[in-house]
């Protein structure tokens, strides 16, 4: 999985940051969550096609998330994109797309499917799945989680006492299925090692909620939003964002592996404060920078 962090900026943009949105390419999903104002020319600055986003992941609809919205659905028309796109979001986004497009004076010429969702599974395949969940916002607001599939790597010693190294059955095991082989049962429990898949965890604008806590549990990653350092926690209940420093807590609690912050506002003209405040908490914590890439 690698993911590109296209904006790292809160309500307002500053000359090094742009509004909200990052993408993750895993296969050949392209998933891009949420996409602020700017996000178009973020792609273009990243050498990401637009072309390989396949869903959108809209965290809440205010504007510094999804302004970048009607652009990139011009772009793609204009692209020949043929793919169906597939865009999530909370409550109203039916009504919140229809509105915003309905503003401009050009035809949509490419497939889309909206859905609207709350909390549970909202995506799976074979490789796999989307979990998303309500979090503490001023208006309707997702988090979500990315989570691979658990694979099964093979015990070749156990296996090499049947005579059994390469076989089309051992496909089959990989599925997760017992095989006979030669007259003899072999069940998957003895004959495999369940390798966990990898988890990512985003979550955008919220106060300190369990529900970001239960969706961010044992993640490999978590993206989380940190508008503000301590100082400025008497803001938290009111504005309904995090600091820092209670980040870094839910990422602390919900034992994720590494933290990274990002919707930061634009009175730091830099994250050093804030990324310093966090590791106090967490270590293994980093600022988000625009275009910043990362792979687990």
């Amino acid at each position: 999985m690698k993911i590109t962090f296209l904006g790292t900026s809160a309500m307002i943009p500053t000359k090094d940051r742009n509004h909200s949105s990052l993408f993750i390419q895993y296969k050949d999903e392209g998933i891009l969550v949420d996409c602020g104002e700017g996000t178009q020319r973020q792609l273009r600055r990243a050498k990401i096609s637009p072309s390989k986003i396949t869903k959108i992941l809209i965290s809440h609809w205010h504007g510094d998330h999804t302004l970048g919205i009607p652009g990139l659905m011009q772009n793609l028309g204009a692209s020949n994109y043929t793919k169906t796109l597939e865009i999530y979001g909370p409550k109203g986004t039916k009504k919140y797309f229809k509105n915003m497009m309905s503003g401009f004076s050009y035809q949509l010429k490419i497939k889309y499917k909206l859905k609207e969702v709350s909390s549970g599974v909202i995506y799976k395949d074979k490789n796999f799945r989307i979990e998303s969940i309500l979090l503490d916002h001023t208006i309707t607001t997702l988090g979500y989680s990315i989570i691979e599939k658990e694979k099964l790597k093979m015990n070749l010693e156990y296996l090499k006492r049947f005579g059994l190294t390469q076989h089309p059955l051992l496909g089959k095991l990989q599925q997760g299925k017992d095989i006979v082989y030669k007259g003899k049962k072999i069940k998957v429990k003895n004959a495999t090692t369940p390798i966990k898949g990898r988890k990512i965890t985003i979550i955008m604008d919220t106060a300190p909620c369990k529900n970001a806590e239960s969706l961010a549990n044992n993640s490999d990653l978590l993206i989380i939003e940190s508008t503000w350092n301590d100082k400025l926690k008497n803001l938290v209940k009111r504005r309904k964002h995090l600091t820092s420093k209670l980040a870094a807590e839910i990422g602390k609690k919900a034992k994720v592996k590494r933290i990274i912050l990002t919707h930061f506002s634009q009175r730091y003209k830099n994250t050093n404060e804030l990324e310093s405040e966090a590791r106090k908490v967490f270590k293994n914590t980093r600022a988000a920078k625009d275009l910043m890439e990362i792979e687990i």
